[in-house]
């Protein structure tokens, strides 16, 4: 899952969406239905790990309908867009894709004529207002520029990524932060049943940096430990991990996957940077890489290159968007699932985060990323009727 992402600027695509459109277009509030928009080339996506995320969305919404937060047809669109069209997108992405393998192995979701006949395109138009006062509370000039860059038909379309890293099962001088385990006095409880405690559980009585001087050690808590270590990594590590939401970890030579599971219930400030932050996560080692969900064994299992992460609370799970932009001169369109979030979001209509891969650092991500703009044109895509 996305925790806190603010990665270092450049890490972020985020999108904003102003609307020139056909004045018989319908208003969704921040979406309005555009009758041709420029698709350009489909391009950087699988249509495998498309149906894969969608599948794996569809089924958590079927499964829980009684989340409020995130299953539902979205608050900011009218009554046309329905969590039912959503779920019947999200089939019907899998059935595409199901007969294009057994046909010929072509993907009619790379044809741009096929997305053209059977969606409807409803253009992003972005909160530019929201960004920009976010930018005047800012301490980071970087982010502050680039959120008043947000250009007026365009998001501000964010990257994000697994952090790979080295990591160790014991404590050493260098690996001396560790990722814990939820304490041990709510092991053994839903998270429904933790969050009914509140300050009476270790979970919500220290800030991140009370953890990192040690506070869930056995050393400051007469001999007895609080919360149990999972795997021990750098003090840089941990600030990233906890940035990210999911860590890659090398293992003395094995790689392990740890995700994000409870937090201390302080909300995640968009102002200040990751080491300010007092917000914390603790963390489960988990099979791969997850994305919404409140149970780590509920939560949506996700795929690099077609998992948006954003404000679900206000979007709804399990949309698909379309972003489109340019390289060299050529457009392009890929598509994705909202399936993720972060504390980022709330509140946040200007922006997606696209997760890309897992990379060592920043020169890594860089490298792999540094063709992909800033800005991005961005549409909610629904089957049509």
């Amino acid at each position: 899952m996305l925790s806190d992402f603010l990665k270092p600027l450049s890490f972020l695509l985020f999108s904003i969406l102003p609307l020139t459109l056909h004045a018989n277009s319908a208003s969704t509030g921040h979406f309005k239905l555009a009758l041709k928009p420029n698709i350009g080339v489909m391009k950087h996506f699988n249509a495998k790990d498309l149906c894969s995320v969608a599948k794996n969305t569809q089924q958590f919404i079927n499964a829980h309908r009684d989340d409020n937060f995130a299953v539902h047809g979205g608050s900011v669109y009218d009554e046309e867009i329905t969590l039912e069209r959503v779920t019947e997108t999200l089939d019907f992405l899998c059935k595409v894709y199901r007969e294009d393998i057994s046909n010929n192995g072509v993907s009619r979701l790379h044809d741009v004529e096929f997305i053209s006949r059977h969606f409807d395109f409803y253009r992003w138009s972005p909160d530019i207002n929201t960004a920009q006062s976010i930018a005047k509370k800012s301490t980071n000039k970087v982010k502050s520029r680039m959120l008043n860059a947000i250009p007026r038909d365009k998001i501000f379309l964010t990257k994000y990524y697994t952090k790979l890293l080295s990591a160790s099962s014991v404590k050493t001088a260098e690996f001396n932060q560790a990722l814990y385990q939820i304490p041990f006095d709510e092991m053994h409880l839903a998270l429904s049943d933790a969050d009914k405690l509140k300050t009476e559980l270790t979970r919500f009585k220290f800030t991140r940096q009370q953890v990192i001087a040690g506070a869930l050690s056995a050393e400051n808590n007469q001999g007895k430990a609080l919360a149990k270590p999972l795997v021990w990594i750098s003090e840089e590590a941990l600030h990233d991990v906890l940035l990210q939401g999911t860590g890659v970890l090398d293992v003395d030579g094995d790689i392990r996957y740890f995700n994000v599971h409870r937090n201390n219930g302080i909300p995640y400030d968009y102002a200040i940077g990751k080491r300010e932050q007092a917000r914390y996560w603790y963390f489960a080692e988990v099979k791969g890489i997850l994305g919404y969900g409140d149970e780590i064994d509920e939560k949506i299992a996700i795929k690099p290159q077609v998992t948006f992460a954003g404000n679900v609370k206000q979007l709804g799970l399990g949309k698909l968007f379309m972003v489109s932009y340019d390289i060299d001169g050529n457009a392009y369109s890929r598509l994705g699932v909202l399936a993720d979030q972060g504390g980022a979001f709330d509140n946040n209509l200007f922006q997606l985060d696209m997760l890309v891969d897992s990379y060592r650092g920043w020169r890594d991500y860089h490298q792999a990323n540094k063709h992909l703009p800033d800005y991005s044109k961005a549409w909610l895509l629904l089957k049509k009727h």
